[in-house]
């Protein structure tokens, strides 16, 4: 199996694209600079996730700004902090200064010669569109958590996309699921039977940070540290 095998690269887009995690941390500080502990990058992020993943559970139709001014109020409460209904409605919209990685927009400028790319992300249209900004290229599609009415890992957004896709003329052996999270995305495309390729940003670090664990270790079928390592490895097969 090669990269140059397939026809579309759909991508997860948070923890893939964007640094959330980073975005996450700093959104955050008004509200763990006044607990009353030293909590540590990971602590925040795994707690995060537990709130995200069960709020996610509970309204999956909630838009994704909304449903993160929800998860920021269950983490002032489990740390004790008093907060307002305002700065949980500010965290939930700042997914628009999120950055990107630093090797994204380069990446999928390059990929963009190459496939159809497509969004597949546990997002709200309006915080996808300033991210979308700063990642370069023009997306051939964009289904988000609020187009489809519920958030991944529920196979509805896979099938969702899928049968979109196929009104492009692409199909599912043509679809190489490209991301970061095991969770959300490496676990469904498993069953599934989608090909899919692990940017494992978080290499250089333990655990599972801002998602949760999988449980079963899925398989993948590419993996990279980076974007970049994807692009030139990309680079490389048309070479060789």
């Amino acid at each position: 199996m090669k990269l140059t095998d397939f026809k579309a690269l759909t991508f997860d887009c948070y923890g893939t694209l964007i640094d959330w995690e980073s975005g996450m941390i700093d959104a955050l500080k008004p509200l763990t600079g006044r607990v009353g502990r030293g909590l540590g990058r990971d602590e925040i992020l795994q707690a995060h996730a537990r709130h995200e993943s069960s709020q996610q559970d509970w309204t999956p139709q909630k838009r994704y700004c909304d449903l993160l001014a929800v998860v920021y109020k269950r983490l002032a409460e489990e740390w004790g902090v008093v907060t307002t209904p305002e700065e949980c409605i500010a965290y939930g919209q700042s997914v628009k200064d999120w950055p990107a990685f630093a090797d994204t927009a380069a990446a999928l400028q390059y990929l963009k010669q190459h496939y159809k790319l497509v969004i597949l992300s546990n997002v709200d249209n309006t915080s996808f569109s300033f991210s979308n900004r700063k990642l370069g290229v023009d997306f051939d599609a964009i289904y988000t958590a609020e187009d489809i009415g519920s958030y991944k890992p529920s196979p509805r957004n896979f099938d969702y996309m899928l049968e979109k896709l196929a009104t492009l003329g692409i199909g599912d052996k043509q679809v190489l699921h490209t991301a970061e999270s095991l969770f959300h995305d490496h676990a469904v495309t498993n069953r599934l039977g989608l090909k899919s390729c692990w940017i494992h940003r978080r290499h250089a670090d333990q655990g599972f940070g801002a998602t949760m664990h999988p449980g079963e270790m899925p398989k993948v079928d590419f993996r990279f540290d980076s974007m970049a390592d994807l692009a030139k490895a990309h680079q490389e097969e048309l070479g060789g």
